[in-house]
């Protein structure tokens, strides 16, 4: 006996934190586990409640002329036995005036309710499944423990299930240890099966739902693989800032960072005259921003300070724009000048205009002078206006910097790289890509199998170009010429309709790239290659960068970029310089890939887009 417990507590170890069994565990040891007593905790998912069979009438057994009991049983079990025969008498008593009715009708509202069991499907996030654990009622009230989304931590015996179905074990609770319960109506996941799209406006709730759980695993496990691959093929990780002076892809439209529009500011504009650079028009509409923040921390009630803060500043602005239409008002006939303050960034925490980076190759790129092969990993920003299933403004990029390397270098490691992710996620998510394939897209595991056994066709920007010129049967929303860049409606065409399979785009203009991109020898075109995916769209965009003093300060004059923001940059090549190259990886489109869904924020914890940045 003592051997036989001691095997089972090995199968079912307890979670070193949390002293509780994970779901996954008990679920994977099935019938090996059944006896053993575990503590588990985790959240509701469906429940339904089963009536115990009622007891029968105490047996009387004759033996000769002396009755005997059959059973032992209290008043109220034989009471709640006869209620149905109660009921019977109460319809044949007739209405509410027959005295007799109205004793029995107190007599059965006094009797507790007939026992019975909770059937929960109870999961705590390890696995898709769930474990059925049943609560009987002289443990805790059905009620207590049956919403959607309650959670519970007991402890109970695994058992073989009662009823043949599609479980293999169960859990019957002997002890509850803790109950958190749910506001039913509030609660947005009480509703069954919600789209994905509205649980986007719940992103704290939405890790609880089955989908949304599986992405998570699979997101981590990619994650996994990336630090592992990297590691396997000795490169080193690096930290990249996320606050920078510079921009290394060249993108127009960048978060500025600043602490300048905080108090500094508003004393400045209180104190000038309406004609010294604050327009009435600029003050009223910092009033309706004022405004709908109020409004919104009145809803959340979740910071009192900052909402009485924000009263007082939306009265101060108040106040301003009453001064500036009293003065506009008493100067009538007079033109008014109106002009916006005018910031001063040496004032600024920095002392000069800083951004949020939406590229880390520059500064990488110190490092892999220094080190060789690195990378990083972490989020990149882009402040866009627009609605895009592939884009949002805060995303998260692997970026690739290897020293002494050339485009067709980081060609292969990028190949290599989304071939070994690909079987990692295959050999290490099958349960969940096993769930997606029948809930979301069913080609997702033949797609990875592909991709890790096939190569990616390989061609030119010339040679895409005429590829899609000669396509007659469909016509395409933007016209295509050389030196034009290519659209998504393009890119899509190319790995969906013509090659079928990953696609790596090479040798662009260099009007389409960064100033930074090495230049090849035709003046023309630079060593640059993206990578486009099936339904994920553009997943790399990489290049040999340049390496050529002379070249590259040509270049930024080209362009009228400010030399001066750049001469560390220039420093690389003034001292040791050497070729190298790398990449930059949308991951969030890399889970897009790997999950079968079609929209960037649905494999994002917390997305953060244009207009929208709920929590």
């Amino acid at each position: 006996m003592a051997s036989q417990q001691a095997a089972t507590e090995t199968l079912a170890p307890l979670s070193k934190y949390s002293k509780r069994v994970i779901l996954k565990t008990v679920l994977e040891g099935g019938t090996g586990l059944v006896g053993q007593t575990i503590v588990i905790g985790g959240w509701v998912k469906s429940s339904n409640e089963v009536r115990k069979e009622p007891l029968p009438p105490p047996a009387v057994a004759v033996a000769g002329d002396a009755p005997v009991a059959a059973k032992d049983v209290t008043c109220v079990e034989i009471l709640q036995t006869r209620i149905p025969f109660f009921r019977s008498i109460m319809k044949v008593l007739g209405g509410n005036q027959n005295p007799g009715r109205g004793k029995l009708e107190s007599i059965v509202q006094q009797l507790p309710p007939p026992p019975s069991v909770a059937v929960l499907q109870v999961s705590d996030g390890s696995c898709v499944p769930s474990l059925q654990v049943l609560v009987d009622s002289s443990i805790a009230p059905p009620i207590q423990v049956m919403a959607t989304g309650t959670c519970i931590l007991v402890e109970g015996i695994l058992q073989q299930p009662t009823v043949r179905g599609k479980h293999a074990i169960e859990l019957k609770v002997e002890k509850i240890m803790h109950v958190g319960t749910v506001v039913q109506d509030n609660y947005p996941l009480s509703k069954k099966r919600l789209p994905l799209d509205m649980l986007r406006d719940f992103p704290h709730f939405r890790p609880r739902t089955t989908t949304v759980a599986s992405i998570t695993r699979i997101r981590h496990s990619l994650t996994q693989a990336t630090h592992t691959f990297f590691l396997n093929n000795g490169f080193l990780y690096v930290d990249m800032p996320i606050i920078t002076t510079t921009d290394g892809e060249g993108f127009s439209d960048k978060f500025q960072v600043t602490t300048l529009l905080g108090k500094d500011i508003k004393k400045e504009a209180i104190a000038m005259d309406d004609t010294g650079g604050v327009s009435l028009e600029t003050i009223k509409a910092s009033i309706n921003e004022k405004s709908k923040q109020v409004e919104e921390l009145k809803r959340t009630e979740s910071n009192r300070e900052a909402l009485v803060a924000a009263l007082q500043d939306l009265r101060k602005t108040n106040e301003l724009a009453a001064q500036l239409e009293a003065r506009k008002k008493s100067k009538s006939g007079t033109s008014v000048k109106s002009q916006m303050v005018k910031v001063e960034f040496s004032e600024d925490f920095f002392s000069r205009r800083t951004f949020l980076t939406s590229s880390g190759r520059l500064h990488l790129e110190s490092y892999a002078r220094a080190l060789g092969n690195v990378y990083s990993f972490g989020p990149r920003f882009r402040a866009q206006k627009l609605e895009s299933k592939k884009q949002v403004a805060e995303m998260w990029m692997i970026e690739v910097e290897i020293a002494f390397s050339q485009l067709e270098d980081a060609m292969n490691c990028a190949d290599d790289f989304l071939k070994f992710v690909s079987k990692w996620v295959l050999e290490n998510c099958s349960e969940d890509l096993k769930f997606l394939s029948k809930r979301v897209d069913p080609t997702i595991v033949d797609r990875l199998q592909l991709l890790t056994s096939s190569s990616f066709q390989r061609i030119s920007y010339a040679e895409a170009v005429e590829v899609l010129k000669q396509v007659k049967d469909k016509k395409f929303e933007a016209k295509l010429e050389l030196g034009m860049p290519l659209t998504e409606e393009h890119e899509s065409y190319l790995v969906d309709e013509i090659y079928q399979k990953p696609v790596i785009i090479h040798n662009y203009p260099k009007e389409l790239r960064p100033f930074y991109v090495r230049l090849n020898d035709d003046g023309k075109t630079v060593a640059a290659f993206d990578v486009v995916f099936p339904k994920a769209g553009k997943l790399i965009r990489a290049s040999q960068n340049e390496e050529r003093f002379n070249v590259l300060t040509t270049r930024i004059k080209e362009l009228d970029i400010p030399k001066e923001q750049y001469e560390w940059y220039l420093d690389l090549r003034r001292h040791g310089t050497v070729m190298h190259s790398g990449f930059s990886l949308s991951f969030d489109l890399l889970v897009v890939y790997a999950t079968g869904l079609i929209d960037v924020r649905e494999v994002i914890p917390f997305p953060r887009s244009h207009g929208k940045a709920t929590n």
